[in-house]
């Protein structure tokens, strides 16, 4: 299991138990509101039943019982109406919002939606009906498991966005050590090797044999000076993409098998030019063909197309190869995400860095189907003012 998917599986296990918890909170507060609304049911029928008591008795003792029964109710808002819709009494609720009779026929129907009316007779075929509706508790605590999951999840998210900024910041603090370093550890032995090539130069006249070594050291230069630009802001020059695309294919055909074909999709005399840093543009370029032969299994053909629009150039790598799932479109742009048994999974990371943090561009799996390819497409804003 590799570090992206150790992160993967703890994210998980912290989202299930996010779950459980909320879900266990909202049961335990239902029961509890489906407790109170069956008490509070039951206030409002001993309510009415004293009403209907009061009605129908002549007994001062009971009287005095019943109008005790009926202050005792300070919590449960009730209208006792009678057939007209009128208000006859009621208990915990303002009388004057209801001036307009329409507007106390509203309450009167919202009431009744949301707890059946109880009746009350009076005598000679007339009745009075006692609507209710939950007390402030009982609607506070209905709602209060929402309010506290959207504060947990507020806090949650919020907790998230600062984590993430300090950990893209400790990121980015670890990618310029680290570059700095590499960059430092290999110029020291690059220097070196020129001085010894020149004094080989001396003793041995096989041209073909110094010609590579020159061009491997020349490459440890190159490598030595990418580190170094990713480890400053590096700058930006005026460069025509076909020509820096086509200097890195050279390379990549010269290390690659004689199985694998590189197809540029442009001629020769077409300049398309972009702001960009041709150095560590080069270096994407490289990964993403590399990335095309391990997909293909080192046998296939890459396709390259360069698309220049008005405002942008889209430039689309694609392979003929194993192809990459939907629901790794993202992932596979993380550090630590790899499918190789040897590798740290940080070329595409390292060259979303270059596109999006250096060159203010999009790097992204724009087709990819399994068994027939994948197409990775980099987006470049054009410059504004073409080279003379």
């Amino acid at each position: 299991m590799n570090v992206y998917s150790k992160k993967i599986k703890w994210k998980f296990l912290l989202f299930l138990l996010a779950v459980i918890i909320g879900v266990s909170s909202l049961w335990y507060t239902g029961k509890l509101v489906r407790e109170l609304k069956q008490e509070e049911r039951r206030k409002v029928e001993l309510w009415a039943g004293a009403t209907q008591k009061l009605i129908e008795t002549d007994v001062p003792g009971d009287l005095d019982f019943l109008f005790q029964v009926i202050e005792n109710n300070t919590t449960v808002p009730v209208l006792l109406v009678d057939e007209d819709t009128l208000i006859v009494s009621s208990r915990n609720i303002d009388e004057s919002r209801f001036d307009h009779r329409k507007t106390l026929v509203r309450e009167v129907k919202k009431m009744g939606k949301k707890h059946p009316p109880l009746e009350i007779s009076l005598g000679d075929g007339k009745k009075n009906f006692i609507y209710y509706k939950d007390s402030t508790v009982l609607t506070e605590l209905e709602w209060f498991p929402y309010i506290q999951l959207s504060v947990i999840i507020l806090f949650i998210g919020v907790s998230y966005l600062a984590f993430s900024a300090a950990r893209k910041s400790e990121q980015n603090q670890v990618w310029l050590g680290l570059s700095k370093e590499t960059a430092h550890q290999l110029g020291t032995p690059t220097s070196s090797l020129l001085s010894w090539l020149e004094i080989i130069k001396e003793k041995i006249s096989d041209e073909h044999l110094l010609k590579e070594l020159e061009k491997d050291i020349i490459r440890l230069e190159k490598i030595t000076e990418r580190f170094s630009k990713i480890g400053s802001v590096p700058a930006l020059e005026n460069q025509d993409v076909n020509r820096v695309i086509r200097n890195a294919v050279q390379y990549i055909i010269r290390r690659t098998s004689e199985k694998v074909q590189v197809r540029l999709n442009f001629s020769d005399d077409e300049n398309v030019w972009v702001p960009i840093n041709a150095e560590l543009f080069e270096w994407v370029i490289e990964n993403l063909c590399k990335n095309a032969v391990d997909a293909m299994k080192g046998e296939g053909m890459i396709d390259i197309y360069v698309t220049d629009i008005t405002q942008f150039v889209y430039i689309d790598v694609q392979d003929y190869g194993t192809g990459i799932p939907k629901s790794r479109f993202k992932t596979i742009f993380k550090p630590g995400y790899t499918t190789k048994e040897r590798g740290w999974g940080l070329g595409l990371s390292l060259s979303t860095r270059i596109i999006e943090d250096y060159h203010g561009g999009k790097i992204f799996v724009n087709y990819s189907e399994p068994g027939k390819g994948s197409v990775f497409r980099i987006v470049l804003k054009k410059t504004p003012n073409l080279p003379s």
